[in-house]
């Protein structure tokens, strides 16, 4: 498996790309801006993209994906319908699911949004706007920042020190650094 980052300079959200070497297939998560060099890394690279990862609904993580359905047939996961309508393989709770021969699990982590999902695949959880490097994602209450916490707690703080976490937001980030530095976490050792 190999993860190609992509910057979306309007909403400077992050995108990623990865591939099974193996199948030649590939996975996108948080498509916010389709440019040649995504295209590049599928067409040039020989694969066939068979899913599309949504962490959460929001305009900089899903601008793109109306651009990529027009080139591809990707399935859409996501945990809302909406994302793409009766296209969506909609994701509810916390499960697994074989997304171009590889293993993702899923993980419901409501409080930055309602529809916030993680993802993990390997030893790397791509966490969307729900935790980034040095902060977590913002909440529209206490009620819903608190959630987001227990949740970051339970889902992400529960991984080994070693996890990367591929945020929607910034540098990747590690379990172990989060659990330490994390000014919204760090009380929690």
């Amino acid at each position: 498996m190999k993860v190609y980052f992509h910057l979306n300079l309007e909403g400077f959200s992050n995108c990623y790309v990865i591939v099974n070497e193996d199948s030649r297939e590939a996975l996108i998560v948080d498509p916010g801006q389709i440019t040649n060099e995504i295209i590049n890394h599928i067409e040039i690279g020989g694969y066939k993209l068979t899913g599309v990862l949504i962490s959460h609904n929001h305009g900089s993580h899903v601008a793109g994906l109306e651009t990529l359905r027009k080139i591809y047939n990707p399935k859409v996961y996501a945990a809302d319908w909406e994302v793409a309508q009766n296209d969506t393989i909609v994701l509810k709770d916390d499960g697994l699911v074989q997304i171009a021969g590889l293993a993702v699990e899923y993980f419901s982590l409501p409080g930055h949004t309602n529809d916030s999902m993680v993802y993990k695949i390997g030893n790397i959880l791509f966490t969307g706007d729900c935790l980034s490097a040095g902060k977590i994602g913002s909440a529209s209450s206490k009620f819903s920042e608190r959630n987001l916490i227990k949740n970051i707690e339970q889902k992400i703080l529960s991984q080994t020190d070693d996890t990367v976490i591929m945020p929607g937001h910034g540098p990747p980030t590690t379990v172990g650094t989060e659990r330490e530095f994390n000014p919204k976490l760090s009380h929690k050792k």
